[in-house]
């Protein structure tokens, strides 16, 4: 029998095309066929970790890959049954474990036994979730729609050492639908800045700020002094946790960059949220669309369609019978709703 083909132009997107592909492919059974693999990025192509997310999807599941190499825009990738057991991936860079574990874990929900993934390299990169986003905002809702996982963190890697390690337990689950159209009372909020190998005033200052702009009490900022081996390496992150979701926004250190202004990054993406009136933040809404549609229905508002889930509808879309449909509410929320097609 002739194998299913998805043909997608990775020009749509960037690196989320690619793992909501693969993570699909593995899922349906589905070949996928990709070009133009992130070619609006300032360097297209597969980076260490785009790599390192294609080579470990194969291994889950026994695929045969065609242009798995570094710098390809284009790539086959012919899935086999997925299989659950021991894995261990190295990125070798301080590319994103979050990205490739986030690649991984919908195919593993479904295999037919328990699963260990161990990821090294970074944990808290700019432009992607860190470890801690994924524990705190993305995983309890997950864990709500009964998707069994748990995630530790070994080791912090920071941009440009890497070293960091996760590392996720994973048990067969089935998903159920999940409706998140209001946040709820606000039960708490806090932030926290991570420094290692950085003068201490950096995350003073950052945490500062924070109280400054957004009255948060001094007993809800913690400044986290870590070994300077980890370093360097900074991030201020900024929680808050309502009745039916928490919430993570995060500022990054830069050489150039004062540490008044990685706060306010996290502030500002905060107080847009807080202000839209919608449930859900711009990062979550991206990833909460692919586990919703594997669970045959969802909805959740956000306060506006973004990029990456314009192009993770299309892509969801393209594997899937469902139906992804956004309406504007008001001037900043959006709903999107998710349908399984009969």
């Amino acid at each position: 029998m002739k194998q299913d083909v998805i043909e997608l132009d990775g020009a749509i997107g960037g690196g989320q095309v690619l793992r909501s592909a693969l993570s699909l492919s593995m899922l349906t059974g589905k070949t996928l066929r990709i070009h133009n693999i992130r070619a609006r990025r300032s360097r297209p192509g597969l980076l260490r970790q785009h790599l390192t997310a294609v080579l470990a999807a194969a291994q889950v599941c026994g695929a045969r890959t065609t242009g798995a190499e570094l710098g390809s825009q284009v790539l086959s990738f012919e899935p086999g049954p997925i299989r659950g057991g021991d894995y261990r991936f190295a990125i070798g860079t301080a590319g994103s474990c979050t990205l490739v574990l986030q690649t991984l874990l919908p195919a593993l929900l479904r295999a037919p036994q328990p699963s260990r993934v161990s990821i090294s390299g970074g944990t808290h990169n700019p432009l992607a979730p860190p470890v801690d986003f994924l524990q705190q905002a993305w995983l309890p809702q997950l864990r709500r729609m009964g998707g069994r996982v748990e995630l530790q963190l070994l080791r912090h890697g920071f941009v440009p050492a890497g070293g960091g390690e996760l590392e996720a337990f994973i048990q067969p689950s089935e998903l159920q639908p999940l409706h998140l159209q209001e946040r709820g009372a606000l039960l708490g909020s806090r932030a926290w800045a991570l420094s290692a190998g950085l003068p201490e005033h950096v995350a003073e200052r950052e945490l500062r700020r924070v109280h400054d702009r957004l009255q948060l009490p001094r007993e809800q900022l913690t400044p986290v002094l870590l070994d300077e081996e980890y370093g360097p390496g900074n991030v201020l992150l900024l929680e808050f946790a309502f009745e039916h979701l928490t919430e993570l926004f995060c500022g990054f250190g830069q050489n150039s960059l004062r540490a008044e202004k990685v706060a306010d990054g996290a502030i500002d993406q905060a107080r847009d949220w807080l202000d839209s009136g919608a449930a859900v933040a711009e990062h979550l809404a991206d990833q909460l669309l692919l586990p919703m549609a594997l669970a045959g229905g969802g909805s959740f508002t956000t306060p506006c369609m973004t990029e990456h889930l314009q192009s993770n509808i299309r892509v969801i879309e393209a594997f899937l019978p469902v139906r992804i449909e956004a309406r504007p509410l008001s001037e900043q929320v959006l709903q999107v709703q998710c349908h399984a097609l009969s």
